[in-house]
């Protein structure tokens, strides 16, 4: 029997939620929640971005990503640098470096125990599906 297109996205969001679910638990072991990995990782990925930017990479508004960004500069995970003209940057600090080292490992453990569980093949093809998806 050929799947619904329900079927395929309660599928994909059950992934996601177990995903985010176990990782938000594991990284809170480490100090973080997913959504303060996230921005590390994206600032890691994206070091001049923007807090628009980031909050279009995070998937938050902006005020909440500003809201979000204020209390990890309070915590030491990052630094405001100023840019060209008003702008505004940030960048990890060292302790933001070492926490975001650690929930990538945290990370890729959870994904590791799924995504990680299907042959390379397998993988290639998922990704490229779901980029189609996303792109669409």
């Amino acid at each position: 029997m050929e799947p619904s297109l329900r079927q395929v996205g309660q599928a994909v969001k059950r992934l996601q939620w177990r995903h985010q679910r176990e990782a938000n638990r594991r990284l809170a072991e480490v100090g973080l929640s997913l959504a303060q990995w996230d921005v590390l990782r994206n600032l890691e990925e994206h070091p001049d971005a923007s807090l628009h930017l980031l909050a279009q990479l995070s998937f938050q508004t902006d005020q909440s990503m500003g809201a979000l960004a204020t209390r990890m500069i309070d915590r030491g995970l990052l630094e405001r640098i100023d840019g060209p003209g008003r702008v505004v940057r940030h960048r990890l600090s060292a302790e933001g470096e070492r926490l975001r080292r650690a929930g990538a490992d945290v990370f890729d453990a959870v994904l590791a125990e799924s995504l990680g569980t299907l042959a390379p093949d397998d993988l290639a093809t998922l990704l490229r599906l779901l980029s189609a998806a996303a792109d669409a």
